[in-house]
């Protein structure tokens, strides 16, 4: 085995050869001098670095325009993990401190991994989460260790210090989960003859653990997604791109909704050691047919208007959550559109936004909501549900995720 392919299994976990040789194919390896400086404090760089061989000192310029070393890096570890979740600037200053191998990973490789090996970039994920947990750990046993140095006299600055601390993680865990939880929604969806789509989605508190998706099946399908994750925490929105990434992988291969829900469960079942779940709406529509298969596992019931009728259907087959237990059991059902027709998915955010009054805002406003703009265009749709609900709310703060996404058939097929 390699030196870098050690390496990139210590920092990454258990990696497959495939997956070993695709990182090591479009990684640069790069050998740097003592004394080099490989990351500015302040500069705005995407690039994660793994240290193959050498070591590195970490630092940052204080106020009185010196430096204070906050760590030393080597064989085996790594930084710059920022630069692919978050267009922010270094918080750091890296330099060698003697001959040092370097292993670069930049944001458009890291993009081209993704598209090509979901399994690579989940797994790139995982370790950069661990490593950053670890970090954590080694950060409050070393304050800790000061603190009780202090002694009495020192109780009030302890507090203080012990405050700030809560406040750095707090605003990292934010920062860490929204520059991951942006990476994987899209920024548009697919042009698809005979269909238009809209979409609002507001976490509850700046991150969440709910994801939408349209994706491209083969030439002649695609799918829709809404998913809700358990958890609001920097771990929602790592486990949230891990199931999107394991949910995209298994779409491609063309499988049934049910089948790919399956696997999906037996996926988490076996890698995911989080005490977490997901409820999903899954479906997947032939856009010449414009029949939709769907399952629906433990998520909100997704609202059909059909516009010749100016009805409204709950679509809601039988399924529990996936993750977390075993024995999964979903119904698949399907549905066709008619010119005209829109299907309005949503997140338990909505149902459940609550008033001052303590009224929810529940199913028979959002259906209410459906059947009064369901001739209005998708996006119009969202729109309109979304300020309604906000408009409810009033004042209280938004308690959950909100995601709105519309589907709706052309009048006439393409």
């Amino acid at each position: 085995m390699s030196k870098s392919t050690d390496v990139l299994r210590r920092v990454l976990g258990s990696l497959s050869l495939e997956d070993i040789a695709e990182l090591n194919r479009v990684a640069v390896r790069r050998v740097y001098p003592a004394d080099a400086v490989v990351c500015v404090e302040g500069a705005l760089e995407h690039t994660f670095y793994v240290i193959e061989t050498g070591l590195v000192s970490v630092s940052r310029r204080l106020k009185d325009d010196s430096e204070q070393v906050l760590g030393i890096l080597r064989d085996g570890q790594f930084f710059g993990e920022m630069g692919l979740l978050d267009d922010v600037p270094r918080a750091a200053t890296v330099r060698t401190l003697t001959e040092s191998t370097l292993i670069e990973i930049t944001d458009s490789t890291f993009d081209a991994i993704v598209a090509r090996n979901p399994n690579v970039a989940v797994t790139l994920l995982r370790g950069i989460t661990r490593s950053l947990r670890d970090t954590d750990k080694m950060a409050m046993a070393e304050l800790e260790h000061k603190n009780r140095q202090l002694a009495q006299a020192l109780d009030d600055l302890r507090a203080a210090q012990a405050e700030l601390l809560k406040q750095a993680r707090l605003k990292r865990d934010v920062e860490i989960a929204a520059s991951v939880q942006r990476s994987i929604l899209p920024a548009e969806f697919p042009a698809i003859s005979g269909f238009e789509f809209g979409v609002q989605a507001t976490p509850a508190r700046e991150v969440g653990g709910d994801f939408y998706d349209v994706p491209l099946i083969g030439d002649d399908s695609f799918g829709l997604v809404v998913a809700d994750v358990s958890g609001k925490s920097v771990q929602a929105a790592i486990f949230m791109a891990i199931v999107r990434a394991l949910l995209l992988r298994e779409a491609a291969e063309h499988l049934s909704p049910a089948d790919t829900v399956q696997k999906l469960q037996r996926q988490l079942l076996k890698t995911s050691t989080a005490e977490m779940f997901v409820t999903i709406f899954y479906g997947i529509v032939n856009i010449e047919s414009r029949t939709m298969a769907y399952v629906r596992a433990g998520h909100e019931r997704p609202i059909l208007y059909r516009a010749a009728t100016r009805q409204l259907e709950l679509l809601d087959p039988p399924g529990r959550f996936i993750g977390l237990l075993p024995g999964l059991v979903v119904e698949e059902s399907s549905v066709t559109f008619q010119p005209g027709d829109c299907l309005v998915c949503y997140s338990d955010g909505v149902t459940d936004a609550e008033n001052a009054n303590g009224d929810f805002f529940g199913v028979d406003r959002l259906m209410a909501m459906v059947h009064a703009n369901g001739r209005a265009p998708a996006q119009q749709i969202a729109d309109r549900i979304a300020h309604t609900v906000s408009q409810f709310r009033g004042d209280v703060p938004q308690s959950d995720d909100i995601t709105i996404l519309v589907a709706k058939a052309c009048s006439e097929k393409p």
